[in-house]
């Protein structure tokens, strides 16, 4: 079956480009789980990728457990009983790993705080003072 994995509207990648294995899942679940192998056994290579080098960089700086150090993303989905939506679920998070490395943070702008906002912090500075003061223990000279 030949597929493209779409990740974001200008990054694709190939069927080609996945490895996807059946295999018997783990756990309770009967005669099912012992006859059937519906767990998804998911590979992808990142050097070995069609991605843009900054994607394949940021793949490798993730840090995340399911890349492997010679960067190989390993991802194992049993959840479902069906190995369909197994690997449905497998493509769902690699895309979802991929888009994560691929975001960029915006820079954060310094500002100054406004006047009526350093006049406030002041007042109510004053006001938790005046509170404290009073709940103080009163001598009797």
């Amino acid at each position: 079956m030949v597929f493209m994995l779409k990740i974001l509207s200008h990054i694709t990648i190939p069927s080609a480009e996945i490895e996807v294995h059946a295999i018997r899942a783990q756990g309770a679940g009967g005669q099912n789980v012992n006859k059937v192998s519906t767990a998804v056994h998911l590979r992808f290579s990142i050097s070995a990728s069609s991605l843009p080098d900054t994607y394949k960089e940021k793949l490798m700086l993730l840090g995340d457990r399911r890349v492997s150090s010679d960067g190989v993303v390993v991802i194992k989905a049993q959840r479902y009983r069906s190995q369909d939506k197994n690997k449905e679920d497998a493509l769902d998070r690699l895309r979802e790993l991929i888009k994560h490395a691929t975001f960029v943070h915006k820079k954060r702008k310094a500002t100054k705080p406004t006047k009526g906002s350093q006049q406030k912090r002041l007042e109510s500075k004053t006001k938790h003072g005046r509170l404290k003061t009073a709940r103080a223990r009163v001598n009797d000279e």
